[in-house]
């Protein structure tokens, strides 16, 4: 097979191998991002092609750090823009989506408004800010998780998402 391989363009090989490689071990990675207000109120999100309510975030893109991810999922789905560095909480296997699935949680205090904020968009049909004892109906159990998590302090208590 490496014969074979060696007769393509080397950017052909490359990408060949790198292809085989995400279908032996597709590893994802993700990003929750846990905003939090004056009044300790928590962000969520509903998105236009999921059920439910969420923290913000999304994937990783290819060049981008967690850190890097977290502060554009913020701004494009809740028009927030951080103002310290988010604080990685944990990072948890998210069993449901592939099993290869891994996520980080990062924590947000300090932000300011953006241009679009709380705005709908075209992914985003709404973004709110609830009391941790009043979320919507909705709310998804590994959102609850968290939110319970952080209420006990316990940002780091479990692996799995």
């Amino acid at each position: 097979m490496l014969k074979v391989l060696s007769y393509l363009p080397s950017n052909w090989t490359k990408r060949m191998i790198q292809g085989l490689g995400l279908v032996r071990n597709p590893y994802t990675l993700g990003v929750r991002v846990l905003v939090l207000d004056a009044k300790d109120r928590i962000l969520l999100v509903r998105h236009s092609y999921l059920e439910g309510w969420y923290l913000p975030g999304g994937g990783v893109d290819r060049g981008e750090t967690m850190v890097e991810a977290a502060c554009r999922e913020v701004l494009e789905e809740a028009g927030i823009s951080t103002s310290g560095e988010p604080v990685l909480m944990n990072v948890y296997l998210n069993e449901e989506a592939t099993g290869r699935d891994h996520v980080g949680l990062f924590l947000v205090s300090e932000w300011t408004e953006a241009e679009n904020y709380l705005s709908p968009n075209a992914e985003i049909v709404e973004a709110a800010f609830f009391a941790p004892g009043n979320l919507p109906s909705g709310v998804t159990s590994a959102t609850v998780r968290r939110v319970e998590e952080w209420l006990a302090g316990e940002g780091t208590a479990g692996s799995r998402w």
